[in-house]
């Protein structure tokens, strides 16, 4: 064998035991980003943030959050992003349920076909239909049977969002119209008390201040919040519109089980402590961990009952 010969066989050998301790490399090894696509400061980030921090001190990887806004009703770029990146874990969507429900229904050619998979749900919205503690009305029944006969003005955050689609069809439902309905920046205890809107469809957190001077109709969440317990959930009083604005921890479908498992291992630990619970309590957000195959499910039904929605509002 000559010195050639040896010399390009310990090359060779030395290039598959490299490329062996790679495909080897223990996840997570390097920075993982954490995709959210809307704009600091809501609910969702404040609790993916709360997952990065425990991430990082869990792996000793440096773990951040990135806000990547693009729209309510699409394109939703920060979701393209986790699309497109590398299906190993270190690009996180953390999305809202219009991402994975309609992303790939809306021809938004990155996203279509579907291109995640869930790891759990961990956070429910507060939104609520509530109206003045003087209103002449104490339920959705005496809503609508007020509204044959008077106009009501329905204040909403924008005709894209959930729960705007789910009061518009919950209307419909129970065989009223609104008399006007506008978006608004700002819902809270002022718009009331000013009468810029008699019913509005905004968060629970936004009116916590005056929850004393309103009534709250119904709320669209999953369960009750505990902060209203009388006020009954969507799904309480129409079961085919059961349905909430959620947020919940999305990657690639390509993605490893042992990767996924040691995201999941954190961020179920993260929600379920003292501090995400705290926000809980002073918000009426439901957080919580729904795992892979329920999230899965729920989605499912979720693309069922939007398609349902969609129907009623045409």
């Amino acid at each position: 064998m000559t010195i050639k010969t040896k010399i390009t066989g310990a090359l060779a050998g030395a290039a598959m035991v490299l490329s062996a301790g790679a495909a080897l490399a223990e996840y997570p090894e390097k920075p993982v980003n954490f995709i959210v696509p809307w704009p600091p400061g809501d609910l969702e980030d404040v609790l993916t943030r709360m997952i990065a921090e425990d991430f990082q001190k869990e792996y000793g990887v440096a773990a951040a959050v990135v806000n990547k806004p693009g729209g309510g009703g699409g394109p939703f770029p920060g979701a393209i992003e986790v699309a497109q990146a590398p299906a190993d874990g270190y690009t996180i969507g953390s999305f809202v349920i219009g991402v994975p429900v309609i992303g790939h229904q809306i021809d938004i050619a990155p996203l279509t076909p579907a291109k995640f998979d869930p790891l759990g749900i961990f956070l429910t919205y507060p939104f609520v239909i509530a109206t003045s503690a003087d209103a002449p009305y104490s339920s959705m029944e005496e809503l609508a049977e007020y509204a044959q006969e008077n106009d009501v003005a329905l204040g909403h955050f924008g005709d894209v969002l959930t729960p705007t689609q789910v009061t518009k069809a919950l209307a419909v439902n129970k065989g009223f119209e609104w008399g006007s309905d506008a978006a608004f920046d700002a819902l809270d205890c002022n718009t009331l008390a000013s009468g810029d809107a008699d019913v509005i469809n905004t968060t629970l957190q936004l009116i916590l201040p005056c929850l004393d001077d309103i009534k709250v109709l119904v709320s669209i969440t999953d369960e009750r919040i505990p902060l209203v317990p009388d006020a009954p959930t969507i799904g309480e009083i129409d079961e085919t519109l059961d349905i909430a604005l959620w947020n919940g921890l999305f990657v690639h479908k390509d993605t490893p089980q042992d990767v996924r498992d040691k995201i999941v291992a954190v961020a179920k630990e993260t929600v379920m402590s003292d501090r995400a619970q705290k926000v809980a309590e002073e918000t009426g957000a439901l957080v919580y961990w729904q795992g892979a195959d329920e999230s899965a499910d729920r989605i499912a039904q979720d693309i069922d009952t939007v398609a349902r929605i969609g129907q009623l509002l045409e």
